[in-house]
């Protein structure tokens, strides 16, 4: 079977030329689900010597202070036979073999990312080196971890760089390689410490311990590299690194291993334990253990991978496709988005979608307590009777009855209701506006085009109002109908008082007494409540007919028959597509063809399998 690390390192370098390197983003990560090693360790824990043994190369940058100022992240490939090589990610074309100059390109392109401040960068580089001396294995270098900000770095520094550790670390597919030295204490060590905050049953944790040679004399680590002292779940590996004499005079890596085998076979302490010791050992074991982590992914990983292109698909769907670019195919698409709105309008009012009922409850609620709250009694007071019909009657005082006042009493009872009309028409008018939002919101499409969106949204408020006035006149008449023209038969069946009906030979005084006004304020009062009712029955009608019933048949015919005089360069401008939609469909296409790639690579080691 085709090595499974060699796949998660082609998808690594997928994840990075198409932008996925597992930061925070709106987008689907792969590069967060991949089984990957983080190598933690304080500030000269030998964690640079620790990598550069086990790629048997020289290349890391060194120095005091923080020389780890990004991510690394490290993918060797073991090579049959050829000249080893290295290739970063910014640079894919070219080819080191010169690892001096490697070390100098990582230092450069640091630079490039922090300046040349002492501050750290998250952004990571991306290093692959090719040779017949490394196992097939892939290893994230990360910043040293340190209690003290040196000069030039700013005070948060501390902090920073156990964040970015712990950024990578707490991820459950992230391998943890700790890294602590043998002649300190390892209770103060920070590569445990923090790796048990993450990984308290220590499952994915492997304790590396290196300058087992620089240990005071009397004193080993037999204890701890047999696990009876500070147990790990996976036994401790130990390691001797390179001194810095052997640094200063450039000892070849290839020698230092072959000493590291030495130190631990001739040194009687270590003897027993030399087969599970040193660098290459280390590899191997990374190796095997990253291989079998992987393999134990590749199902979830595929069903994670055909979940996100299944999600990835819709979006783009929703998102729809780049504008036509002739005026027939703008038009219609146009036409197309105006007609999936006006569709979400209708279900609105229809009740499929909620919000129509908003209307009905106007009708049943809001305008019967408006008219109610008229007060006609008020109105039908017995001195405001008494004023009105007196100044109706003039200088003639009426004969039989005051069929004047009677008219002017009603009237000005009538006009009243005028407001309770107005304010029903205003409130559908409202509610309609509303569902013209919503609706808005609801039509995906229109989120794609800003000004096509604004658009259909000032052409569908402008019919609305037209509606509305056309509305307000219906509604406004149906109650001068009734100021205009009074139902006689009302006051025909009204039973006849003659003697306070207005006997010619009372006197006016008599006609205008208190039982006489009373009797006349109820009679008025009990035909406008008759019309009160009868209105409050019409009035929804009317409304219905000149607001709701329009808005469903004609809500955009006016914007549409404007539409068909436009350009093509017209139309181009209300299609002109949101850029921040433009950049998504951008970014989900990189993304999708990522995650299609990925889909390709494990589907092929499946079937080789």
């Amino acid at each position: 079977m085709e090595n499974l690390i060699q796949l998660v390192n082609r998808l690594q370098r997928a994840c990075t030329a198409l932008g996925d390197h597992g930061e925070e983003s709106a987008l689907p990560t792969l590069w967060d689900a991949l089984p990957s090693i983080a190598v933690v360790g304080g500030q000269s824990s030998g964690k640079s010597s620790v990598l550069e043994s086990i790629v048997g190369k020289d290349f890391l940058p060194r120095g005091s202070g923080i020389v780890t100022r990004r991510p690394l992240v490290l993918q060797l490939h073991r090579l049959d036979e050829g000249r080893e090589y290295a290739e970063f990610g910014h640079l894919p074309r070219k080819k080191f073999t010169d690892f001096v100059a490697v070390r100098k390109e990582i230092s450069d392109e640091t630079d490039r990312e922090t300046g040349r401040s002492k501050q750290i960068s998250t952004v990571p580089i991306y290093l692959s080196i090719y040779s017949p001396n490394v196992v097939n294995l892939t290893l994230i270098d990360l910043p040293g971890l340190t209690k003290v900000a040196i000069d030039g770095q700013s005070e948060s520094i501390v902090m920073d760089i156990e964040n970015m550790v712990r950024s990578y670390i707490e991820k459950p597919n992230c391998i943890i390689l700790a890294v602590s030295p043998a002649n300190q204490d390892l209770a103060t060590s920070d590569a445990i410490k923090i790796s048990r905050e993450v990984d308290p049953k220590g499952e994915r944790t492997f304790g590396v311990l290196t300058k087992i040679d620089l240990m005071d004399k009397g004193t080993d680590a037999v204890e701890i590299l047999e696990g009876k002292a500070y147990k790990m779940q996976f036994p401790w590996i130990g390691v001797v690194n390179r001194s810095q004499q052997d640094i200063n005079k450039n000892v070849d890596m290839i020698a230092a291993r072959r000493r590291e085998r030495e130190y631990f076979a001739q040194t009687p302490e270590y003897k027993h334990l030399a087969h599970r010791m040193g660098s290459e050992h280390l590899g191997k074991v990374l190796s095997k253990h990253l291989e079998a982590v992987i393999k134990s992914r590749i199902p979830g990983l595929q069903s994670l991978i055909n979940k996100t292109i299944i999600e990835l698909e819709s979006e783009l769907s929703r998102l729809g496709k780049p504008v036509a670019t002739d005026a027939g195919g703008k038009l219609y698409m146009i036409m197309e988005i105006c007609r999936m709105f006006d569709g979400i309008f209708k279900e609105h009012l229809d009740g499929v979608r909620p919000g129509g009922d908003k209307i009905y409850n106007v009708f049943d609620n809001q305008l019967p307590a408006a008219l109610k709250r008229l007060q006609f009694d008020k109105h039908l007071a017995m001195e405001n009777v008494r004023k009105l019909i007196t100044e109706a009657d003039g200088y003639q005082p009426h004969l039989i009855a005051p069929e004047q006042g009677y008219r002017r009493i009603i009237e000005t009872a009538l006009i009243t209701i005028k407001g309770p009309a107005e304010a029903a028409v205003d409130a559908v008018h409202g509610i309609l506006k509303d569902l013209v939002h919503k609706s808005i919101n609801e039509t995906v499409e229109l989120k794609q085009y800003p000004s096509l969106r604004v658009e259909v949204v000032n052409a569908a408020v402008e019919s609305l109002d037209r509606m509305k006035n056309e509305s307000k006149k219906a509604t406004l008449q149906l109650v001068e109908m009734e100021c205009s023209y009074l139902t006689v038969d009302f006051f025909r069946k009204l039973p006849q008082d003659i003697e306070k009906g207005g006997n010619p030979t009372h006197s006016i005084f008599d006609r205008y007494n208190d039982s006489y006004l009373r009797r006349i304020g109820s009679n008025v009062l009990s035909y406008v409540n008759m019309v009160c009712a009868s209105l409050r029955n019409s009035i929804p009608k009317s409304v219905v007919y000149c607001q709701v019933r329009e808005a469903k048949r004609s809500l955009l015919d006016y914007f549409f028959a404007e539409l068909g005089k436009k350009e093509a360069k017209q139309l181009g401008k209300l299609l002109d597509e949101d850029p921040a939609v433009m950049q998504r469909r951008v970014s989900l296409a990189k993304r999708l063809e990522l995650y299609r790639a990925a889909q390709a690579e494990i589907d092929t080691v499946a079937w080789s399998k």
